[in-house]
C-alpha cells in the first residue's frame, strides 16, 4: 500500500508512463510555494538568548543597546534593515533586495569599512534582534574578516517583539510614510535615507522634545554624523506622510 502523495511523487519523478497531464485533478491544483526559512547557524541562539542578554547588561549596565529588525514590504520584494540606537532614539535603515543573512552581513561589513573599527565598536557594542533567518549568522557580524571581535549579538525570546519595543515603536513612523501593504520595490537607498532623515528630525517627548538627530550628535559628534550621511531637517519641513516619497 502506498499513500496518495507517494504515488503523485512517483509520477513527478517519471517512474510511471503516466504524466501529470493524465491526472485531471492534479493539473488543476496550483503548486505549493516552498517557504524559505533557512537558518545559516541552527545553534545561533546558544549563549545569545534574551536571558543571556539581561545577564550581560547586569555586568555591563552602561553599555548602549542597539536593536536590529527587518521591515517587510510585499512578499518577495525589497525589505528594509533597521538599526535603532535606543539611547538616542535614532534609527538607520538600509534597503535590501532580499531578506537573507548575506544582505545583512554586507551592510555591517560596509559600515565597518566606512566607519573604521574604533567608531564601529563604539556605535555597536551590543545588538539585540529577533529570530528571523536573516539574523541567523551572528558570528559573521560579531567578528571581522581577520577574526577580531567587533560587537555582540543576542536574540529576543521567540514571539516576543516587545523585548525590542523601541525599534518596533519607531517602525510606526516608517509606516506613516510607507503604509502596510505597500512595497519598497520602487524606492532606492536615497529615498530610504531621506525618509529616515525626516523621522530622525522629529521631536520626541521621551527626549525632552529634542530630536534623535540632536541627541545622537551630542553623544557621538559631528564626525560620526557625517560618516553616516545623516542630514537634519528643520521642524517646519519634517514630513511624515506618503507624499514625502511620491515621485
Amino acid at each position: 500500500m502506498y499513500s496518495e502523495k507517494t504515488i503523485y511523487n512517483y509520477v513527478d519523478y517519471n517512474i510511471f508512463s503516466a504524466r501529470n497531464i493524465d491526472l485531471p485533478r492534479k493539473v488543476r491544483y496550483r503548486p505549493r510555494k516552498s517557504v524559505s526559512n533557512y537558518k545559516v547557524d541552527k545553534k545561533c541562539r546558544l549563549n545569545r538568548t534574551y536571558d543571556d542578554f539581561l545577564a550581560f547588561l547586569k555586568i555591563n549596565p552602561d553599555i548602549p543597546v542597539v536593536e536590529m529588525d527587518s521591515v517587510l514590504g510585499i512578499k518577495g520584494g525589497k525589505v528594509i534593515l533597521t538599526v535603532h540606537f535606543t539611547k538616542s532614539e535614532l534609527m538607520l535603515a538600509f534597503l535590501r533586495d532580499s531578506n537573507d543573512s548575506r544582505s545583512v552581513l554586507d551592510i555591517f561589513d560596509k559600515l565597518y569599512l566606512e566607519l573604521g573599527p574604533d567608531i564601529f565598536k563604539k556605535l555597536f557594542p551590543l545588538i539585540l534582534t529577533d529570530n528571523g533567518s536573516e539574523f541567523s549568522n551572528p558570528s559573521a557580524i560579531e567578528y571581522d574578516a581577520q577574526g577580531n571581535p567587533r560587537t555582540r549579538i543576542f536574540y529576543c525570546d521567540p514571539s516576543a517583539p516587545y523585548q525590542k519595543g523601541a525599534a518596533e515603536n519607531n517602525h510606526e513612523l516608517i509606516r506613516r510614510i510607507v503604509p502596510k501593504g505597500n512595497g519598497f520595490n520602487s524606492f532606492c537607498q536615497d529615498d530610504i535615507s531621506l525618509m529616515m532623515n525626516h523621522i530622525n528630525s522629529y521631536n520626541r517627548k521621551k527626549l525632552n522634545n529634542r530630536t534623535p538627530h540632536d541627541v545622537f550628535s551630542f553623544f557621538y559628534g559631528s564626525d560620526v554624523v557625517n560618516k553616516l550621511n545623516l542630514d537634519f531637517i528643520t521642524p517646519n519641513d519634517v514630513v511624515l506622510q506618503p507624499s514625502l516619497l511620491k515621485k
